[in-house]
């Protein structure tokens, strides 16, 4: 049944052995961010190649990992107040949880519910050096990291900063430049820390995006990276941190049945707003249609495949009552020609997602290829999870 999400087994599995090996070879842990795949197949098989564990979004996610058997859980965003007891649960029942924290009512909480657990639970100070999303001025994480050493049922495991902001920036220069500022200061901190007393045992973070500058820069001594495991448009369009080729290939693929091809123009896929996240850019079509052809809505159900004869039509229309009235006109002059490489109706037509994390989330299962044809199924089991 389409739409349908594939992976590739062969480019998924080349993706994370590449990615283990160059966190082997700097002497960086490997921690992969499970909210990119939400999948404790993919999970398990990261941690049995060598990853530390996983890093996580969510507490539903955390829960869901735990029970697959993923032993040691870094949850990166400070959770909300009904989240402090459910964490604490995990890490009573074994699992080794850590978690951020960005102020001293959140450390509270998470000391009051791992003392009533009777658990232990490590936490790390989120430190924001340019995202603004979640995180303390740097200047502040002394201050937390003590209250964190004071209490009884907490320990103080180090320092986060993740820099989202850093990620998709086109301009490697400006990657680079920022990436190198913030490790500056993050190093800065790290030494500060440790005049005191508090030495971090970690300093996570970093990503896809800029993983060979946060090798090279040599504070974070565990990377966070998600998306190299699958790979997207956007960090196809944005380009490896220091110029050279991507060493990971794509390896996550929509598969779209044309449900209508009536116009010249364009066919019609069952693939629209609810198969395809467009936070991003738009997915990239790879197979069944011509090269070059582009997807756009059609609303939630419906996706455009646009022949390449057409695509600066729909680039240039003001509306759509124009775009329509134009549509009409080709289609009904004998002197434009049908394509005669459209895809036909009940085709498949296959996209690379833009984004990959969001676009997951809109499904329940993979469908896993193999290169002979055979097929597998590794639900999307950490997606949406919530259980009261």
């Amino acid at each position: 049944m389409t739409p349908a999400l594939v992976l590739r087994r062969d480019s998924l599995l080349s993706n994370l052995q590449i990615m283990q090996a160059l966190c082997d070879e700097a002497g960086v842990r490997l921690r992969p961010h499970g909210k990119m795949h939400k999948c404790s197949t993919i999970g398990l098989l990261q941690v049995e190649l060598g990853a530390v564990g996983l890093c996580c979004q969510t507490v539903g996610e955390a829960e869901c990992f735990a029970a697959a058997g993923i032993g040691d859980l870094l949850v990166t965003a400070p959770v909300p107040a009904w989240g402090a007891a459910r964490l604490a649960a995990l890490a009573a029942a074994g699992t080794r949880l850590s978690v951020v924290a960005d102020d001293e009512g959140q450390i509270e909480r998470l000391q009051r519910a791992a003392h009533s657990a009777g658990a232990m639970l490590h936490v790390l100070i989120d430190v924001d050096l340019g995202l603004h999303r979640a995180g303390c001025p740097p200047q502040q994480a002394t201050a937390l990291a003590r209250l964190v050493d004071q209490a009884s049922h907490l320990s103080f495991e180090g320092v986060q900063s993740y820099l989202g902001h850093l990620q998709h920036e086109p301009d490697r220069q400006r990657r680079r430049a920022g990436n190198a500022a913030a490790a500056h200061r993050l190093r800065s901190l790290v030494e500060e820390l440790s005049d005191v007393g508090l030495p971090p045992r970690l300093v996570t973070g970093g990503g896809t995006g800029t993983y060979a500058d946060d090798f090279a820069n040599g504070v974070f001594n565990e990377l966070q990276a998600g998306s190299y495991a699958v790979m997207d448009v956007e960090y196809a369009a944005c380009g490896a941190p220091q110029g050279e080729d991507w060493p990971f290939e794509p390896s996550l693929f929509l598969c779209a049945s044309v449900v209508s091809a009536r116009h010249k123009t364009h066919v019609t896929t069952d693939a629209g707003l609810k198969a395809v996240s467009v936070d991003g850019p738009p997915p990239r079509v790879v197979a069944g249609a011509s090269g070059e052809s582009k997807w756009r809505s059609q609303g939630d159900e419906h996706g455009a495949i646009i022949h390449p004869d057409f695509t600066a039509l729909f680039a240039a229309a003001s509306d759509r009552l124009t775009l329509s009235a134009e549509i009409d006109a080709i289609d009904e002059a004998d002197s434009i020609p049908w394509p005669i490489d459209a895809p036909k109706s009940g085709a498949l037509v296959w996209l690379q997602p833009g984004h990959c994390d969001p676009t997951i989330n809109l499904y329940d299962t993979f469908i896993v290829a193999d290169e002979d044809g055979a097929l597998d199924h590794w639900r999307i089991d950490a997606r949406r999870r919530w259980e009261s």
